[in-house]
């Protein structure tokens, strides 16, 4: 026998999905910078902001932490983690610009038609995607769905030892999270653009030469957020 609830027809929320609404509530908290890099994350504040338990933002904060974008301190607790160096941001992108022109040349070679589908559907999910319930919605979305399109690119290249290097490392997150602005996601778009159409053409070597641009370009537009 089902409840009175269920008898009326209200729909009952599953637990699941409260923790992924508080996830991705910090998570954009965190992206847009409202949340500021080293603040710390009051559970029992989030709770009464979100209308919440404590519980499902303690599993939000767990898996912002597995991604990198939380950490935990004991007798502390939760607080957004620290923005990237200058250091750790130049050598990260030494890190791709070694790693990812090669792969997508490599990809090139191993694209079906298929897997070309599942990188044309990933750039139209960052050109389009879901209508952004506001600015700090859709710049956050941008993130994850620009990693997602670097992500396929690498598992098309085959080499799963790169591929988890990077998902170890969150690069697009903490990439994002440096600089709050339109022109990041629009050019973005554009040398992705560029990318797509080297693979449709089953070009390698421009494949790879545009992939270097394009990461020598986000470099370049990132870097402002040092001075």
């Amino acid at each position: 026998m089902g409840s009175a609830a269920e008898s009326q027809g209200i729909q009952m929320v599953r637990p699941a999905s409260i923790v992924d609404g508080v996830h991705d509530s910090i998570y954009e908290r965190i992206m847009s910078l409202e949340i500021a890099p080293g603040a710390r994350i009051p559970v029992d504040v989030v709770a009464r902001d979100l209308g919440v338990s404590q519980t499902p933002v303690r599993e939000a904060l767990s898996r912002l932490e597995r991604e990198g974008l939380v950490r935990k301190a004991h007798l502390i607790g939760y607080s957004a983690a620290p923005q990237l160096s200058r250091k750790a941001f130049e050598d990260l992108f030494a890190f791709r610009l070694l790693l990812e022109p090669e792969c997508a040349r490599i990809a090139t070679q191993n694209l079906t038609p298929d897997s070309l589908q599942e990188l044309e559907e990933a750039a139209a999910d960052m050109g389009h995607g879901e209508a952004p319930v506001d600015r700090n919605s859709r710049y956050s979305r941008f993130a994850r769905a620009d990693a997602h399109f670097h992500d396929a690119i690498l598992k098309i290249a085959g080499n799963e030892v790169i591929r988890q290097a990077f998902a170890d490392q969150h690069v697009h997150l903490h990439l994002f999270r440096l600089m709050f602005h339109s022109r990041v996601t629009q050019e973005a778009l554009e040398e992705h653009e560029n990318l797509l159409a080297a693979f449709r053409a089953g070009d390698g070597a421009r494949a790879q030469a545009a992939m270097h641009e394009h990461i020598s370009r986000s470099r370049d537009r990132l870097m402002l957020a040092f001075e």
